[in-house]
């Protein structure tokens, strides 16, 4: 049995996304996919899915949605929060790195991103027919998610009915930090497309972020990298997300994970796997710059990468939300054996067979 939840505000710019689809570059299909594939999978652990069970990828403000059957819970991972509402107009707030259950008639409002991308997760996956093997939504093609667009009002959506204490939540650190620094990439494939002075420019000169940004990719301005005789254009050549084209006006294009599989721009450089997902989370203004590794440095910093996720993973904790009552930590550690309230009369008998006076001793009760 399914849960299903409707959802009453798509938000802006929400879709469903999981780790992409891989194996269809040569026909043209994208990978698409979350763009920050770790913050994706702590929205997962918080709820104990699969690391790449399909979530709510959120690009700007989050959706509002109604559970309509079954009791399922929702994670948060990012600079979200949001606010539970129940049948009963009851509110309660969601914190960042948390979950929170929603039983049948309740909503839960997601509120805005406050910077990047965030992820909301739902028990067991967002469960959406798969289409070449994803059910990540690639929105130029309709494909995947719902009708491959956006979430829209009157969209529902399933997931696994929750299975367990409804009211054990889960909540991670808020020292989820991105790493901080030059942007790392490997040179090529056609760096030498570009002049000595324009690849110290590359890597010697900051480089801003401009409003011209969206899944596919992001420009760049600064100081214009010039091209050698070589020239600007190539015969098409295959791209991958990470890929730093330069177009004759000298300004870089950095592609992201819904990025074309090919393109006539030379490539001066690829940002390494590690650093891909801070991508996701720049911000028109910002200022970045780059610094050249090499291979082995850049498989070293995806393990470090993983390694930091693992960590976080571990370090998951659970908790009560305020109002429900802990039964096990109450009748475990809180009671004097045999002490009984003094307004009513003892109901059970503190022995090894646990008898009930309710019932004449009688074990089973």
């Amino acid at each position: 049995m399914n849960a299903v939840v409707e959802v009453i505000d798509g938000g802006t710019a929400v879709a469903v996304q999981d780790c992409g689809r891989t194996g269809y570059r040569s026909l043209g299909v994208p990978v698409s996919g979350a763009i920050d594939p770790f913050l994706m999978a702590a929205a997962n652990a918080l709820l104990g899915n699969a690391p790449d069970a399909a979530v709510l990828e959120v690009g700007l403000a989050g959706p509002a949605l109604k559970a309509l059957s079954g009791v399922l819970r929702i994670s948060l991972a990012g600079n979200l929060g949001g606010q539970v509402v129940t049948s009963r107009g009851q509110a309660r707030k969601i914190q960042p790195w948390q979950t929170a259950t929603l039983l049948p008639g309740d909503t839960a409002r997601i509120g805005a991103n406050g910077g990047g991308v965030a992820y909301v997760g739902l028990s067991g996956g967002v469960d959406v027919p798969r289409q070449l093997g994803s059910r990540a939504t690639y929105a130029r093609a309709a494909l995947g998610g719902i009708g491959g667009r956006y979430l829209a009002a009157g969209d529902r959506l399933a997931c696994q009915v929750l299975s367990g204490d409804p009211w054990l939540e889960s909540s991670g650190g808020s020292d989820w930090l991105e790493e901080e620094g030059a942007l790392r990439v490997i040179l090529g494939p056609q760096d030498d497309h570009f002049t000595a002075a324009a690849l110290q420019d590359f890597l010697g000169r900051p480089w801003r972020v401009t409003r011209d940004m969206d899944r596919m990719g992001l420009r760049l301005e600064g100081h214009p990298l010039a091209h050698n005789q070589k020239g600007a254009d190539i015969v098409s050549d295959g791209v991958v997300p990470g890929s730093i084209q330069v177009p004759a006006n000298g300004q870089p294009i950095v592609l992201l994970a819904d990025a074309q599989t090919s393109g006539g721009y030379p490539k001066i450089a690829t940002v390494i796997r590690a650093d891909l997902p801070r991508l996701a989370h720049l911000r028109p203004g910002e200022e970045i710059r780059f610094a050249a590794v090499d291979h082995a440095a850049a498989r070293a910093a995806l393990l470090r990468r993983t390694q930091t996720l693992a960590l976080w993973v571990e370090g998951i904790t659970t908790f009560r939300p305020p109002g429900v009552l802990d039964e096990g930590a109450l009748y475990g550690g809180n009671l004097v054996s045999g002490a009984v309230r003094g307004d009513e009369p003892a109901l059970y008998w503190n022995n090894p067979q646990g008898d009930c006076l309710a019932c004449n001793h009688q074990p089973q009760c």
